[in-house]
């Protein structure tokens, strides 16, 4: 019996290249989790709330109390409120604002097909250009003349001002809005599958939630010491390598009672730290709340668009100028039958592990939502 050496030479070839294929998979999945357990590890080795966090309640005060040039205290003031959810929007982005207002933030359809109180705001500072604020102003006041949902404080409204704008909502809320069930916190960027978050929230409710801070969590996440990143923060800022665990500011919710925490810790830590979701896990580690990953919550990546995807999704960022076809192509009543029975389900776990599992970092939902 003779050997063939060219055919064993050909499987060892393909052989090699597969082990190459699945071991460059594996060091990058390895690096990955390697990175985060190693940050884990930090994050539990530091403790994060010391002598540099606090400050004074007069420090605290100046550092959040800005006049209302914009208000609506009376929102809350009828049935019980589901949740509050406030948008963080700029004074130019009206555009995103008008988008949000005709689909997932339209509170007469969330309470005429969903049968929930829901209430949305658009958390605003004053527009940065000297020059341009003027007129700017002036049409914010008509755009709330018309549409009843601007929250305003005379803060100039740029990225190192986004914490102000955090504190700007959990005070509202402490102040207008105490008794509302969950408070969101979102991006005028985000797409907000309304049906699916109210489903999930009144779950919620039946199961008496409490401590609950929901959201895409980043564990031991370092700081950015670049000094050309958006993201940067200096080391006098913040000294220890990697943050407490926190969600992606792009969309969370939180209980009320976590919110009444949340709001106690503002009054004595430092908010000049300009990374407000940061900002948000350092307060929540004050007060002893930690976050619970939703896996379809959309980290700052933008979720696939595919029906099999909006049968779940709750939110997806980066969204500007796609909200209104997004809305209308996750509304269609046909995407459940698209997902219904066995072969229904197979077909979209399937399709889900080809758009979520990637061999690399996609930011939206992991690759374990692809079996949920």
């Amino acid at each position: 019996m003779f050997m063939n050496f060219r055919r064993i030479r050909r499987c060892q070839c393909v052989q090699l290249v597969m082990t190459g294929f699945v071991l460059s998979v594996l060091m990058v999945c390895w690096v990955q989790l390697d990175h985060h357990v190693e940050n884990r590890y930090l994050v539990n080795s530091y403790d994060f709330i010391n002598k540099s966090f606090g400050i004074s309640q007069q420090e605290s005060e100046s550092l959040s109390n800005f006049l209302y040039l914009i208000n609506h205290h009376d929102k809350c003031n009828s049935n019980e409120v589901l949740l509050l959810l406030f948008v963080k929007s700029s004074p130019e982005n009206l555009e995103r604002r008008q988008a949000i207002r005709a689909t997932w933030g339209n509170e007469n359809y969330i309470q005429r097909e969903l049968g929930a109180n829901v209430r949305v705001l658009f958390a605003l500072g004053v527009y940065s250009n000297p020059q341009q604020r003027g007129s700017v102003q002036r049409g914010l006041l008509r755009e709330d003349q018309v549409y009843g949902d601007l929250v305003q404080q005379d803060f100039v409204d740029t990225f190192h001002n986004l914490t102000i704008k955090l504190l700007l909502q959990f005070r509202w809320r402490h102040t207008y809005c105490s008794k509302a069930r969950f408070l969101m916190s979102a991006d005028d960027d985000i797409f907000v599958h309304m049906p699916n978050l109210v489903h999930y929230l009144q779950g919620l409710i039946q199961q008496g939630a409490r401590d609950l801070w929901v959201g895409h969590v980043h564990r031991g996440a370092p700081p950015i010491r670049q000094k050309d990143s958006k993201y940067h923060v200096p080391y006098e800022m913040y000294q220890w390598p990697s943050y407490p665990d926190y969600t992606a500011g792009a969309g969370y919710v939180v209980s009320r009672d976590v919110a009444a925490k949340i709001y106690q810790a503002t009054l004595f830590l430092n908010a000049s730290l300009y990374i407000d979701d940061v900002f948000m896990g350092i307060c929540a580690n004050a007060m002893g709340v930690s976050p619970q990953e939703h896996v379809y919550f959309s980290g700052e990546g933008k979720a696939p668009y595919h029906p099999c995807i909006y049968d779940k999704m709750i939110t997806s960022h980066g969204h500007v100028a796609d909200v209104r076809r997004l809305w209308k192509a996750a509304m269609d009543p046909q995407i459940h039958d698209i997902s219904s029975g066995q072969v229904g389900k197979l077909y979209c776990t399937a399709v889900k592990i080809m758009l979520l599992c990637k061999p690399y970092y996609l930011n939206t939902y992991p690759c374990k939502a692809a079996f949920s």
